[in-house]
This record gives C-alpha cells, sequence and structure tokens, in this order.
C-alpha cells in the first residue's frame, strides 16, 4: 500500500435499516468537509430490505472513478457492497483509503434476513494493492456482526482490525454518535 497526499473526496457509505442521516455519518461528513473534501452520503435503494445488485450499482454510481484523493467510509453492509464493486473494477485502479466500520463478508446469525445479500460474500484478494491506506475497525462488543466475522475479512485484506470497546454495531443506538478514529484515520497522513 502507499500513502495518499490529499483528501479531495469522500463517500461514506450506510448499512442495513440506515440512513445518510443516521448515527456517525453526519458527524464524520462536516469533519470532512471541514478539510476542504467534498463529502457524500448516497442513499441507497430500499435499506429495510436491499439488493445486492441494486446496492453494487449505487455505489459504483457515486463512486465513479476512484483515485489517490478519494476516501471511501463503508459502515456494515455497505462494506459489502463497496468491496463487491471495487472487486468488478478492471485495469489499473487506485483508492486513497478505504475504511470499513464493522464489516463482514458471509452470513451473520444474527440476522438470517440478510443470507440472500451477502450469499458468497465479495472477492477481495487483492483489492488491497490499489489502496493508499486501509482501515478495518470493529468493536469488541459487536452483537449483530461477530468480531471473529471482522478479523477474518480484515486477514483476507491483509491487516488486522482496530478494536474499539464497547462500540456496540456503531449505531447512534449504541451511544456513537462521532466516530473519531476514523477521521484520524483519514486526515492524519499516517
Amino acid at each position: 500500500m502507499t500513502e495518499t497526499t490529499t483528501l479531495r473526496r469522500a463517500i461514506i457509505i450506510h448499512g442495513y435499516l440506515a440512513t445518510p442521516r443516521d448515527h456517525w455519518f453526519p458527524w464524520l461528513a462536516e469533519q470532512l468537509a471541514a478539510t476542504g473534501a467534498h463529502v457524500r452520503i448516497p442513499e441507497l435503494p430500499a435499506p429495510d430490505s436491499p439488493d445486492p445488485v441494486g446496492w453494487q450499482r449505487a455505489v459504483g454510481e457515486c463512486l465513479g472513478t476512484p483515485d489517490g484523493g478519494t476516501a471511501v467510509i463503508a459502515h456494515s453492509l455497505g462494506g459489502l457492497a463497496i468491496l463487491r464493486h471495487l472487486a468488478t473494477l478492471r485495469g489499473p485502479w487506485e483508492l486513497g483509503a478505504l475504511a470499513l466500520v464493522a464489516p463482514f463478508a458471509e452470513p451473520l446469525p444474527s440476522l438470517p434476513e440478510l443470507d440472500a445479500h451477502i450469499g458468497a460474500g465479495a472477492a477481495v484478494e487483492g483489492i488491497e494493492r490499489h489502496l493508499g491506506r486501509l482501515l478495518v475497525i470493529r468493536s469488541d462488543a459487536d452483537e449483530l456482526v461477530l468480531p471473529c466475522q471482522t478479523d477474518r475479512l480484515a486477514r483476507r485484506l491483509g491487516t488486522e482490525p482496530v478494536v474499539v470497546p464497547d462500540a456496540g454495531h456503531f449505531l447512534g443506538a449504541d451511544g456513537v454518535t462521532e466516530l473519531p478514529p476514523v477521521l484520524g484515520f483519514l486526515v492524519d497522513e499516517g
């Protein structure tokens, strides 16, 4: 992985049952905009009944052509959507930073209604070679995505997760309305 230089654009991708106005998304968008970055939080279609093809298409349309000045921050099921999209990119491409919050790529015992959406997960091997920087973050108290599931995905991406104590699934209902570790990762040049 290489280092990024300047964050010009950031895309925040929400997860299942969420909207761009939930959890820590508005706070992070405001913080990143204050650094001069153009920030978008697309509203993915049918967040209460997500279609994997529709979500991947929406993520791809929002991202466009990734570059070294672009960061993507994705929460939970949104992480699977961006990973699936990145796995489809052909030819040379680069993404400045990818931050995955409570990500997974396998069925969740706590949410069997998502099994059809999750399916076989995502082909993530090799994606890390295109990333300037990568952060995988999880809580030690997530009841929706088991810590071992995030850990397995992180290893597949060639990294180890950062663990935030007692953050649940990083939901507003868990008391998480700000996410300083992600902000620090994006604005500190490493």
